[in-house]
Order: structure tokens, then C-alpha cells, then sequence
């Protein structure tokens, strides 16, 4: 425990001051206590070093407004007790500030867990919306819908106390503190700087997470060079709290085998290991247990051999898949992709592979311009049933309402009244279910 200067964190050191380090960082809304179940394991080989958040769990209310900057207090931290490599895993929030560590300071950590995390959380404006709500109504309606988000309904049934335990922790988080960090989530977009991560990664994640779920999970995966993927069964957003023993099995394992080694001072280098392929750990089916979660056996199940590509022009259905859920969203796909048969199926492999993989999937645009040049084109054409989801594909991009409504504008003057007038009614309706929490 320790007094907080403004420029650091709150912490607490568990386990034999000579092993080496391990990082456990906490979710928006949590406390370090979201990691005490795995602590008597991880001792057993670490030194772990906890922290809180801002303003949670009582620590000083200095609010951080992005992940550099909760990065930057970490460091700050841990310098002031000479630690200067160490494994990390972090869960949601503290997952960014992993993923903040291995882009800017690879030399100061040896390997990464990613828990419930995403290379972006959602839209900037739906953690904004948040802030409003706080700053209007207090954390009483976050934190009476927290059990929602964080566990499966099953979970939070059998378990009122953890549940509980939950909705107090939310409440007593200071109001400036957790609405600065909903403004470094809609800050944080790592999505196109992933094959820069240099470290072993483990990207973990419940199989029920509707906040960050396997979907997030897999773009993290498919963008880190040396990542594998562990999905748990039986879990939701607060994974280390809902199956513990299965988590922390996970991270013994993958910070037992997975640590870089570290830089040699006398050459300035570090002796890099080939990234090996990508096993997949995926978990046996069983029935879910109501009271006390078991651990789910995991597997490590080898990944189906790549045929040799032809020479000539890569086919660019695969990119253009990839590019189509990232922008649409899972859900979207795979709903159309499920309604396609026979005599619609071929278009949509040919909207796929030259929409999304040729158009969409060329580096001219980032796909906010494209956004913006798709929105008034089908103001212009007047395609109404298609502008909907291309609103919601607008705010997936980074397009914040405004800029929405900035584009239909535009589109007003150079497409006619009528035509603008249609699409703001659909738009209005789009960003109010996208942008108002639930609860």
C-alpha cells in the first residue's frame, strides 16, 4: 500500500520480493480485488504488483484521461521501486494499458496477457454518452447494471454476494475518475499498430462476454504476430472473477513458456525467438455449473495446414471478409452471410471480395473518409435500406454523430432536401440505439 503522488498509481506488492514481476491490471469500475483469487497460484513464481485505477478502490481522485497517461503513472510506479521488466496482463482498461506497454516500451515487458480486451472499446461516442449519464444521474445507474455487463446470468444468480460486491464497487469509484477513463477508452484505437506488439501474447476471453467478446478477441489474434487465443467457457466480461481456476491455469501457463528474454547490455540487442504458429486454445464443451465454475479443460488444438498460395494475384476474399466484419460488425455478416443460398450466394462473395476486400481494403482512404464518401453516396442514390447499417459501420470507423449529421448536411445541399430528410430520420434512429446505454 502506499501514499499516491498525483503522477503514479495506488498498488501492492504480493509474493517473494526476489521473484521476477507480474503485473495485474484492473478493468473500468474495479478494484485490484478483481485479481484475489488468482493471487495464492501466481505467488507461488511471481512478485505480483497490483494497481488501482483512479479514484477506485480509494485511491486519490486524479483523474487520467487516456492510456498513455495511466501508462505513464504505471512506469512512474514501478520505477520508483527500480522494476524495470516484467510480465502484464490486464483486463478490459487494463488490457489497453498492456497493449499501450508493448507499443511504446517493449523493453520494459517480457510477456502479455490480454483479458477481455479489445484494440478499440465500442465507439468513442458510447463511452461519452456514459460520461454524460454519470455526470447527470451519479454511478447509481452504472453500477446497478454492472452485474449485466460483467457476469452470466447463471453466475450472478448463484452468487448475490460477488454480485453485490460488484455493484458496490462501481458506487463507491469517484465520479470525475471513472468519467476520465471512459474518455481513454473512446481515446484508445490500436487496430492498425497490432503487428507492432513483439511479445508473447495470450488473448483470453469468456465465451458469454457481450462487452468484449471472442469477436474482439480474434482481431487481436489475427493483428499480434506471436498471440494465441483462449476462450473460457461459461464466463462473461469479469473472466478472473467468473472462472477463476480456469484463468488462472491459463496465466501460469503462458507466463511459465512465454517470456522474452531481455535486452543484453552489453550489445544493446535481445535475442528474439521465431513467433511460432498459431495454436488456438479453445475449450471442450460442457454444461455450464451453476454455483461454483470448474475449470473447463483446454486444448491446444494445431491449426489446419495453409496450402502453398499460386503465383500471381492474391485472391482477396479473406482480406475483404476480415475488413467487412471489422467495419459491419460480426452480427451484421454473419446474418447476411447465413440468408445467402443458391441464387444469392455468388453476390455475395463477389460484395466481399471486390467491395470489401478491393475498395474497402485499399490504403488511399482510411476508412472514416470512406465512411464519409459511403454515407452521401447512398444519400444520393437514395438507398435508404443500406444507409442504416452504414451508419453503424460510420461509428464502428470513428465517425462521432456529429460528423455524422455534418455528412447529411453536405449531402442535403448536393442531393436534395427530400433526400436528406429520409436519411436523417434513418440515422437519428441508428446512433439513439447505438449511443444510449442500457439500463
Amino acid at each position: 500500500m502506499s501514499e499516491t503522488p498525483p503522477n503514479t498509481l495506488q498498488y501492492r506488492f504480493d509474493g517473494p520480493e526476489d521473484a521476477p514481476v507480474l503485473i495485474l491490471g484492473p478493468s473500468l469500475g474495479t478494484t485490484w480485488h478483481m485479481w484475489d483469487r488468482q493471487i495464492p497460484e501466481l505467488i507461488q513464481q511471481w512478485r505480483v504488483f497490483r494497481y488501482d485505477l483512479p479514484g477506485h478502490g480509494g485511491a486519490p481522485a486524479h483523474p487520467a484521461v487516456s492510456v498513455a497517461d495511466l501508462t505513464a503513472r504505471l512506469l512512474a510506479t514501478l520505477d520508483s521501486f527500480g522494476v524495470q521488466r516484467f510480465g502484464y496482463a490486464g483486463c478490459a482498461l487494463g488490457g489497453a494499458v498492456g497493449v499501450e506497454l508493448a507499443l511504446r516500451h517493449p523493453e520494459r515487458i517480457a510477456s502479455l496477457a490480454l483479458v477481455a480486451t479489445s484494440p478499440r472499446f465500442g465507439t468513442a461516442d458510447e463511452f461519452r454518452q456514459r460520461g454524460v449519464i454519470v455526470r447527470t444521474n451519479g454511478l447509481d445507474p452504472i453500477a446497478r447494471t454492472s452485474p449485466d455487463r460483467w457476469f452470466t446470468g447463471g453466475f450472478a444468480a448463484a452468487q448475490p454476494a460477488i454480485t453485490e460486491w460488484a455493484v458496490q464497487m462501481v458506487r463507491t469509484t469517484d465520479p470525475g475518475c471513472y468519467i476520465a477513463a471512459c474518455e481513454a477508452l473512446a481515446g484508445f484505437d490500436a487496430r492498425h499498430e497490432l503487428a507492432r506488439v513483439g511479445v508473447p501474447t495470450l488473448v483470453l476471453v469468456g465465451s458469454d462476454d457481450q462487452v468484449t467478446g471472442p469477436a474482439e478477441a480474434r482481431t487481436l489474434v489475427a493483428g499480434i504476430p506471436d498471440a494465441r487465443l483462449a476462450v473460457v467457457p461459461g464466463a462473461s466480461h469479469l473472466v478472473p472473477v467468473e472462472q477463476p481456476a480456469a484463468v488462472t491455469d491459463l496465466l501460469v501457463r503462458h507466463f511459465s513458456t512465454a517470456w522474452q528474454p531481455a535486452y543484453d547490455s552489453t550489445t544493446g540487442q535481445m535475442a528474439v525467438p521465431a513467433a511460432p504458429v498459431k495454436p488456438v486454445l479453445t475449450a471442450a464443451p460442457q454444461a455450464v455449473p451453476q454455483v461454483a465454475p470448474q475449470v473447463a479443460p483446454i486444448a491446444e488444438i494445431a491449426p489446419a495446414a495453409v496450402a502453398p498460395q499460386p503465383f500471381g494475384r492474391p485472391d482477396p476474399y479473406d482480406a475483404g471478409l476480415k475488413v467487412r466484419r471489422e467495419v459491419l460488425g460480426d452480427a451484421h455478416v454473419d446474418r447476411v452471410l447465413a440468408q445467402a443460398d443458391e441464387f444469392s450466394g455468388d453476390f455475395q462473395e463477389f460484395v466481399t471480395r471486390y467491395a470489401w476486400g478491393e475498395i474497402w481494403d485499399r490504403p488511399g482512404l482510411d476508412r472514416r473518409s470512406r465512411s464519409c464518401v459511403t454515407l452521401a453516396a447512398l444519400v444520393a442514390g437514395g438507398h435508404l435500406e443500406e444507409l442504416g447499417f452504414h451508419v453503424r459501420a460510420a461509428l464502428r470507423n470513428g465517425l462521432t454523430p456529429d460528423e455524422i449529421k455534418e455528412v447529411l448536411l453536405q449531402a442535403a445541399v448536393y442531393c436534395g432536401v427530400p433526400a436528406a430528410n429520409s436519411a436523417f430520420r434513418v440515422a437519428q434512429q441508428v446512433i439513439r440505439e447505438e449511443t444510449t446505454p442500457e439500463g
